[in-house]
């Protein structure tokens, strides 16, 4: 079991990233919102719009900044993770109780899920990320399924309902998945792509990265060594174009993209004009997206655990120098 004082020590840690990511998805939000802006009215698709939003709407502002739906919803979701890792290690006890318990079993499965990955002093560095992505992104997944979650706000009044706050179609709605909006994962992939290279450079140093990538892995006599170094610069610069591009949007849009359609596909099955028709359609549409929901987070904390061990691990060949 974790220690009393190892259990403080990350719950500060998850904190802090919290704060760092509401503040990154609030700056991408704003520049979003400005880029929107400059659009001109005439060069919008003259369509039916679609049955759920592709971005975030905003609520108000905050002077110039811009408060979407999704970012209300982060504020819950970082005010609800906060409050239950606060309550289950108020008292850290060497007998847990069963909150403490949970808690370190969740520490306790994703330090053993990394030590499998990477070497122990980098499973430090990135076990406070990792799992705080992980627990963020499934309590944001999990949002997509809470009822009032995207169908309460404002919208076109339903004349057919004898209920006096009815919406037949709800254009902009209250709260919705914090995953849903592009510019919070795109956020999460950025401080992922920084911090992984902050690990790779302490890791390896500076020139030592750089010889992790593009240096020559095999062994190799005089002769076939110019050749593979050859090879070896051009797998290092496809290896770079991965770093920097493929792999941050990989992280972003995969996430965006499953809850996005995830949210689409049950709200057309709670469309249907038959009550029938819609339940049937739907709660097998609630179980698939509640294993969406869980995988995605999975996927992406472990993603980015991947994606880190490539950049601090030594090869055998290096090991033999």
């Amino acid at each position: 079991m974790a220690g009393p004082g190892i259990m403080r020590m990350v719950v500060n840690r998850f904190e802090k990233i919290m704060r760092l990511g509401v503040l990154l998805t609030a700056l991408f939000v704003a520049g979003a919102s400005a880029a929107a802006a400059a659009v001109k009215p005439e060069a919008a698709v003259a369509a039916a719009p679609p049955p759920v939003a592709p971005i975030a709407e905003t609520i108000f502002h905050i002077g110039i900044v811009p408060v979407t739906n999704a970012m209300i919803c982060t504020w819950v979701v970082v005010a609800l993770i906060i409050l239950i890792v606060r309550l289950t290690t108020w008292s850290v006890k060497e007998i847990p109780t069963r909150g403490q318990n949970l808690m370190e079993a969740i520490f306790e499965g994703w330090e053993s899920l990394m030590g499998n990955v990477l070497d122990p002093k980098v499973v430090r560095w990135v076990f406070p990320f990792a799992t705080t992505f992980f627990l963020f992104i499934v309590i944001s997944n999990l949002m997509d399924l809470v009822p009032g979650v995207g169908s309460i706000g404002w919208g076109v009044r339903d004349a057919t309902s004898s209920l006096p706050l009815a919406l037949e179609d709800t254009h902009t709605p209250l709260l919705r998945p914090p995953t849903i909006d592009v510019n919070l994962t795109t956020a999460m992939a950025l401080v992922f792509f920084v911090m992984s290279l902050y690990w790779g450079v302490r890791y390896n140093g500076f020139f030592g990265l750089i010889k992790h990538v593009f240096g020559v892995k095999v062994a190799t006599n005089k002769w076939g060594y110019a050749p593979l170094f050859l090879l070896f610069i051009f797998i290092g610069v496809m290896e770079s174009f991965s770093i920097l591009f493929i792999r941050p949007v990989a992280l972003a849009l995969r996430l965006y993209g499953n809850i996005f359609g995830g949210e689409t596909m049950l709200t057309m099955a709670m469309a249907q004009k038959s009550v029938f028709l819609a339940a049937l359609l739907a709660l097998p549409g609630y179980f698939f997206e509640l294993v969406v929901c869980l995988l995605q987070a999975f996927v992406f904390a472990m993603l980015s655990v991947a994606f880190v061990g490539t950049l601090c691990s030594h090869n055998e060949e290096e090991h033999t120098h």
